[in-house]
């Protein structure tokens, strides 16, 4: 029998002979859909090959579903065709946008959390949705400066969204302590706020401060070993919703792949050591 899903891992090319033999309990792997769109090709017999033994998420970094415009349709017929052949445990995108009339940004981009927002968001989440045959989750964004005309709460935007498409939610520690850090805001009242019944998948990544601003400035880089202050909330967290699958995301300086299952140790102990765990 497979082992219920814990802590799981970002997979990247320089890893695959040791993933794909990794026998570590309840581990699985992450990919961005966007690098095995291909009808074939070496790429994607590797990632069949670790899917047959190990258990795969698609975590999306295009769709821009925030956009003033549904989701390019061909970028979802090739996601969906992907989707039937991984047969992934798990998809997710994030509450961002990147594209904007036919142009594309290489980032995930912030928005005003409006009404207007709110409708044509669910609208593009039911779309994907439809598309797929299946449920995704969303993931809260990282911010770095105010933006002004929100009507919704973060928190509540998310539970309107989830409670609107039926999509789950992923939510990511790092983000949300980032962006407490950044606003001036208080990282365990956006936690205690959040609708955890909704959350399918939990991130946790490494971060740094800006070159030019220092520690006034938190950025998101997935460079890093995952902070003590993180460990701190999502321990916090797991200790209010149980456990839930848990990501360590790391996509630059990658270090060699034992020293990343180490990292991923710490986390499938608190997802099943609930004696260790603090007070909810």
């Amino acid at each position: 029998m497979t082992s219920p899903l814990t802590a799981g891992l970002g997979l990247k090319p320089q890893h695959y002979d040791e993933a794909l033999h990794c026998t570590a309990s309840g581990l699985w792997w992450e990919v961005h859909p966007e690098n095995y769109l291909a009808d074939g090709g070496p790429r994607l017999t590797w990632l069949e090959a670790i899917r047959a033994r190990h258990p795969v998420s698609l975590h999306g970094v295009s769709l821009s579903l925030a956009a003033d415009a549904p989701p390019d349709a061909s970028h979802l017929r090739r996601l969906a065709q992907l989707v039937r052949r991984i047969e992934p445990v798990l998809v997710s995108e994030h509450l961002a946008w990147s594209a904007w009339r036919g142009r594309y940004h290489p980032d995930l981009l912030p928005f005003p959390r409006t009404h207007e927002a709110l409708a044509r968001i669910a609208a593009n989440i039911a779309a994907t949705q439809e598309a797929l045959g299946r449920a995704i989750a969303i993931e809260n964004p990282t911010h770095y400066l105010h933006i002004d005309g929100h009507d919704w709460a973060e928190t509540d935007f998310l539970a309107e969204l989830a409670r609107r498409t039926g999509c789950g939610l992923l939510l990511d520690v790092n983000n949300v302590y980032l962006s407490a850090h950044n606003l001036g805001t208080r990282a365990s009242d956006y936690l205690d706020a959040f609708p955890v019944q909704a959350i399918t998948e939990i991130h946790l990544a490494g971060h740094h401060a800006d070159p030019r601003l220092g520690d006034a400035l938190l950025i998101d880089s997935h460079d890093a070993p995952v902070a003590e202050p993180v460990w701190a909330l999502y321990q916090r967290l797991i200790a209010r919703t149980g456990p839930r699958p848990t990501l360590i995301e790391r996509d630059d300086a990658i270090p060699p792949l034992p020293e990343l299952l180490a990292e991923r140790e710490r986390a499938h102990r608190v997802l099943t050591t609930p004696e260790a765990l603090p007070c909810a």
